[in-house]
């Protein structure tokens, strides 16, 4: 069971639309960022406490349901895996930043209610309707999208495009 030793699960709200994007080979991607806080109290007063932002990455099909249902302020939980993107900015300095791929999520209904619907669209083989299915259907996990050299910077969206965008791997 190595995949239960990175995983991860946070719930907070969404900072941003989610960014729908598509690689060179068409695979649709949306990344997103979710606020974690907490309430402490300090006496007889609660407290606000921002315990940090969570960039979120989803692939395929969920991709494009994140696009369509979550927005902006939407309270959601979030599970998935830590992965590390490493990447060279364009004065050659190395970066990288951890972000979460996910595997599941979804609006909270802890203060909200929400209508589902199934969706449509199916774009190939593998669990979870396709979502992280390689071109043979046996992958589990989605590529990592690895910001081409091109100067991301650490709050800005990584750009779609270099050679793990491909369909093949991890």
């Amino acid at each position: 069971m190595a995949g239960l030793q990175n995983s991860v699960t946070i719930v907070g709200n969404v900072t941003d639309d989610p960014e729908l994007r598509f690689t060179p080979s068409g695979l649709p991607v949306v990344n997103f960022t979710v606020a974690v806080n907490s309430r402490v109290k300090k006496g007889d007063q609660w407290e606000d406490r921002n315990d940090g932002f969570f960039r979120c990455s989803c692939w395929r099909d969920m991709a494009e349901n994140v696009a369509e249902s979550l927005q902006k302020g939407t309270r959601v939980m979030v599970i998935g895996r830590l992965q590390e993107q490493k990447w060279e900015d364009n004065d050659g300095g190395k970066r990288s930043r951890i972000e979460i791929q996910v595997d599941e999520v979804g609006p909270t209904l802890r203060w909200a209610t929400a209508s589902v619907q199934k969706s449509q669209r199916s774009s190939g083989g593998g669990f979870g309707g396709g979502q992280g299915a390689s071109p043979g259907g046996t992958s589990w996990g989605a590529p990592a999208a690895e910001p081409a050299a091109g100067g991301a910077s650490w709050g800005a969206p990584a750009p779609v495009g270099g050679a793990a965008d491909d369909e093949g791997g991890f």
